[in-house]
């Protein structure tokens, strides 16, 4: 069972958001996981160019630090992102590596999978953060568990206390994986969303060949 740690935050060893990241994947080591911590700012990610070759090749032509991001997402069983609130949005460290997932979306590449989200913010919205970040991972296909969220206005002792609910969180995360547990309320999400993608890369079945034949063998199976 190996669960992936994205923090979004740009601050490094100062990041709150890390230190939630950090303690949710700890929860999921006691709980028996495999744990890998990624800091996303750490990284070289480059912007979407919006090129469309993912969806002919599934291959993305930059050279950077991506590819090899992708690479531990796809072979992780869960998944947790976290990042600040910045304006009401994530940050852009987290968005860059959102936006270079299009292929993972329109393939469902995370079907299967299982994540949480975290979120901070100096005085208001980190659940509106969380929230989100929870809403991409089942956009993407992945079930969540959860989330945990902390304002910095509240205190020490208040971040103290999502800490605890994060490591919490990532006991609950690594159950689920080793339950294979089923979460009904999301599964007419999932269905809606693999119908329009699978409907979307038919349309262009004839640009988009690697994600036209993934569909076809998922009709196989």
């Amino acid at each position: 069972m190996k669960i992936l740690g994205i923090n979004g935050s740009p601050r490094g060893q100062e990041s709150m958001t890390g230190r939630l990241v950090d303690a949710v994947l700890r929860g999921a080591r006691e709980a028996g996981a495999e744990i890998e911590f990624i800091d996303a700012a750490a990284l070289r990610i480059r912007p979407c160019s919006a090129c469309t070759l993912c969806y002919q090749t599934g291959e993305c032509p930059k050279q950077d630090d991506f590819a090899a991001l992708y690479e531990k997402m796809l072979e992780a069983d869960g998944i947790v992102f976290g990042s600040p609130n910045y304006i009401d949005n994530v940050s852009a460290q987290m968005k860059v590596v959102f936006d270079r997932m299009a292929d993972a979306v329109h393939c469902q590449f995370f079907a299967g999978k299982y994540g949480c989200a975290v979120a901070t913010a100096g005085g208001a919205g980190a659940d509106d953060i969380a929230t989100y970040l929870n809403h991409v991972l089942q956009v993407l296909g992945a079930d969540t568990v959860g989330a945990a969220a902390a304002v910095m206005v509240a205190g020490p002792e208040a971040f103290a206390a999502t800490e605890k609910e994060a490591f919490a969180l990532g006991k609950n995360l690594a159950a689920a994986i080793t339950d294979c547990r089923t979460y009904p309320e999301q599964e007419a999400l999932h269905a809606e969303m693999a119908a329009g993608m699978k409907a979307l890369v038919f349309a262009n079945k004839d640009v988009w060949k690697h994600q036209y034949d993934h569909w076809v063998a998922q009709d196989r199976n």
